[in-house]
């Protein structure tokens, strides 16, 4: 009878080990399809946002300069604007592909906006639309240092706006970034000329 209790407090603990067992590897594989989301690699989120009307007008004009008199909400300082475009970059991959361009647009209501077009990248987890201040040239991990958060990036596939602040001076955050939060790595950068 001995015997047998003890075959039965054996059985009893190697169940619990095997749920306490199982419910480890439960909780780890929610935790990695949580955090890493390795399914977005397989998902593509495809966005085809219109590009916004933009300002009309020559094909050149450049801000006006301090001698020649104040800025207009429709011109901000030293832009030079080309049909409504204010800076454009082609993208260049970082941590993952990624091609595509980046456009900064004048509204004619002065408001800024910056344009992926035919973007094309990986998808991820906490991915976002930033402008950063170091240089489009920068290695890999300078872009989150400084930089003006746009949102969240709204697709990883075709064209996407995103509304800049009005007082980010785009001298200073020259470079367009995709860029993961969680894991503070580049997916792609451009640099806006």
């Amino acid at each position: 009878m001995n015997s047998s209790l003890q075959g039965s407090h054996r059985g009893r603990r190697r169940r619990q080990a095997l749920l306490v067992g199982g419910v480890a590897v439960v909780a780890a594989v929610v935790f990695v399809l949580i955090w890493f989301q390795p399914q977005k690699l397989y998902i593509d989120d495809h966005v085809d946002e219109a590009a916004p009307v933009v300002v009309a007008g020559p094909s050149t004009t450049r801000a006006p300069s301090a001698e020649s008199g104040p800025t207009t909400p429709e011109t901000p300082p030293a832009a030079t604007v080309v049909n409504g475009t204010v800076a454009t970059g082609s993208f260049r991959s970082l941590e993952h592909q990624t091609t595509g361009r980046a456009l900064v647009l004048l509204l004619p209501s002065g408001q800024r906006v910056l344009r992926f077009e035919d973007l094309d990248t990986s998808n991820g987890p906490d991915l976002r639309a930033i402008l950063s201040s170091a240089p489009s040239t920068a290695g890999d991990k300078e872009f989150g240092d400084d930089y003006v958060e746009l949102g969240k990036l709204k697709g990883n596939i075709g064209n996407q706006n995103y509304d800049i602040p009005s007082g980010v001076d785009l001298s200073r955050y020259s470079s367009a970034v995709m860029w993961c939060h969680r894991f503070k790595v580049d997916f792609g950068v451009a640099g806006l000329e």
